[in-house]
Formats: structure tokens, sequence, C-alpha cells
């Protein structure tokens, strides 16, 4: 259940999620495109028991100590160190503040008594350069302290042909998943903090009882179909349900929403798509009939009180009641306000239920 909640969610979601990852897509490839091209070249350097010093039964003592690794590991601080790289670029005749783009790094390779010196520069051959001359340098300083175990040149650093960095489709293609899954984790939020923010928008607009529009959202869509639809026209109706004036304040909640929700339901089986329905009052429920003029809005008016006047179970098999339902119509004119809509809509449904031969009353339109 869990799992389908967010699903639908992502769903829901689903321009969000494609959003962020296109965002992060082309933020990578622009960034790759800016970003200054870096190769990396590497120095490798073998470890061994020196062979003037060491003879016979010293050579395999002296390899039983390389196993320990703590020699290795001496010599890559050599090659990690501050002052033998600063040495070296001064040897070089290099400018410091010229490399800061360079990076250098000595680590000890498993298993073996091999280091390995790495440079990363926006210069393959300068980065290449470095590594050698750091390594020279380091051989030196390391034969001067210890004699027992020499270090040499396995492999020199070549300059590279690629660069390392920036890597376009490795970059790209990493930035589209991670922004797919930012996307995914931004429309899960959106849909935790839309819903409550939807339930609350709901309850101002939808009547919790009957499901139609509340009565001060039927007078906003009202007030834009005035303002928009003066040339066109339209027809309001109200319909009163006099035979639940007695009972809606006695009879139990559920069945009183089972009522007003069966009303809902036959005007929007009986009405158009755009038609808008609200509740007035306690028994009351108002519809707006766009570009429909007054006898096209009896018509209509007229086959839902025919429905409404069926008699209507409060349960199944148990009591009936009726809904005695009035139905007053009046055409929109120009002149009119809200106010005197108002006026007018309520003057026709009493005009409507004081006619119990014919309780659907179209309002006369003045010239």
């Amino acid at each position: 259940m869990e799992l389908r909640l967010y699903l639908r969610m992502l769903r829901r979601g689903w321009w969000i999620i494609v959003l962020t990852a296109l965002v992060a897509f082309n933020v990578a490839l622009l960034i790759d495109y800016l970003a200054t091209p870096m190769y990396q070249t590497g120095a490798r350097f073998v470890v061994s028991p020196n062979p003037e010093n060491v003879s016979g039964r010293d050579v395999v003592s002296s390899l039983a100590a390389l196993d320990k690794r703590s020699i290795v590991s001496t010599y890559a601080e050599f090659l990690n160190s501050e002052r033998i790289y600063q040495e070296t670029v001064k040897s070089l005749g290099l400018d410091p503040e010229a490399l800061t783009d360079y990076s250098h790094n000595a680590v000890v390779l498993p298993d073996a008594n091999i280091l390995e010196l790495t440079v990363i520069g926006p210069d393959p051959e300068l980065a290449a350069l470095l590594a050698n001359s750091i390594g020279q340098r380091a051989i030196g300083e390391i034969q001067q302290l210890y004699k027992v175990y020499d270090i040499r040149f396995l492999d020199p650093a070549m300059p590279a042909e690629k660069p390392f960095s920036p890597n376009p489709a490795r970059d790209a293609g990493l930035a589209l998943v991670l922004g797919a899954l930012m996307g995914g984790a931004l429309a899960i939020v959106r849909e935790q903090v839309q819903a409550p923010l939807d339930a609350y928008r709901r309850r101002r607009i939808i009547d919790a009882l009957s499901t139609a529009f509340t009565r001060n959202h039927f007078e906003h869509r009202l007030e834009m179909q005035m303002d928009r639809g003066a040339d066109k026209g339209f027809s309001l109706g109200l319909i009163q349900l006099t035979g639940l004036e007695e009972l809606i304040d006695t009879l139990p909640q559920p069945i009183v929403q089972r009522v007003l929700r069966h009303v809902t339901g036959v005007l929007r089986q009986e009405l158009r798509g755009n038609d808008i329905i609200g509740r007035w009052s306690d028994i009351r429920f108002a519809v707006m009939l766009p570009a429909t003029p007054g006898d096209g809005a009896a018509r209509t008016l007229r086959r839902v009180y025919g429905i409404l006047t069926q008699p209507f179970e409060l349960e199944p098999g148990g009591d009936v009641i009726q809904l005695e339902p009035s139905v007053g119509i009046v055409v929109f004119q120009r002149r009119d306000t809200l106010e005197t809509l108002r006026i007018r809509l309520e003057d026709a449904v009493e005009q409507a239920r004081r006619r119990p031969e014919d309780p659907v009353y179209l309002a006369e339109t003045a010239v």
C-alpha cells in the first residue's frame, strides 16, 4: 500500500522528475564545457633490498621486513613531502603560483612493494615532468638516509594523451541519475505538502455534506460569470426542498448527508459539465447555467423537478420522505448586480413555492 502510494505520487509529479533531471544534465554539460581539462600521469617506483649492502641470509630477512609495510609507507611519505615538492619546483625554475592547479599524491599499491606517484594538472607535459622530478629528488633523499633498501623508477611518468577530467559522458550520466532521484524526492515532498493544502482548499469551496460548492464559492463563480459572460447571458436556478425544512435538524447527519448528496447527484446527472452547482442554504441548492436562455433553463430544471418529486428512502427498506421541491429561475440582465440577483432569485423560488400546482417558476425578464 505504501509503495503504491509513493508510485502514484511519482506518476503525478513526473514532470518535476523530468525537469530536474534535464536541468542537472544540462548544468553538468555546461560545467564540463567551461572546466579546464585536467591530465593525470603517474610514475611507479619499486622498493627492494640494496644488493650492495645486503647479501646471503640478510636478503631473506630484508624481504621479510618489507612485508611489514612500514618501510614502503615511509618512502611514500618522502614522495608526498611538501619540502621535496617545493625544492623540485624551485630546481625546475617554475613559479609556485602558476602551479596552484597541480596536485600530487603517492600511495603504496596493495600486496606489492610498489609506490605510485600521481600528478594531476592542466598541462600533460608539465605534469609528467613534475612526477619524474619529484620522484628523482625523493630517491636522492631516501638513498642518503636508508642504505639497506633501494628505491628506483619502475615506470617513469609519460604525458597523458587524454584529459582525466572533465568526462562529459560520465558526468552527464551521473547528473541525470542524481537529478532524477532529486526530482523524485521533490515530487514526493510536493505531494505531501500539497495534500493538506488541497484538503484545506476543498473545505473552503466544497460543502462537506452535499459535495456541491459552498455558497461563497458559488457567488464567487457567479461574479466571474457576470464579468465575462454579460454578452452571452446566463440563467440561475434556485431549488428549495421544503420537505426537508422540519427534518434537517432532527435527522441523523449521515442520513442528511445521503439526502443532500442524492440531490447533488441528480443535478450533476441532468445538468451540463460546465454548469455550476452550489448549496445556497440548508434546504436550497443554486445552479448556474452559462449561455442558457430562460426557457432552456426552465426545461432542464423541470426535468430535475420531476426526479426530485419522487419519494426518497432515508434507508433501504426504511422510511420514505417527500422532498417537495420548488424551483425559481431568473435570467441575468446587464444591470444586475450580485445583490439584485440574490433578491430576484429568492423571490422567484418563493413564487414557485406559492404555486403547488406548478412549482417551477421562471421570473419575467424586464424590458
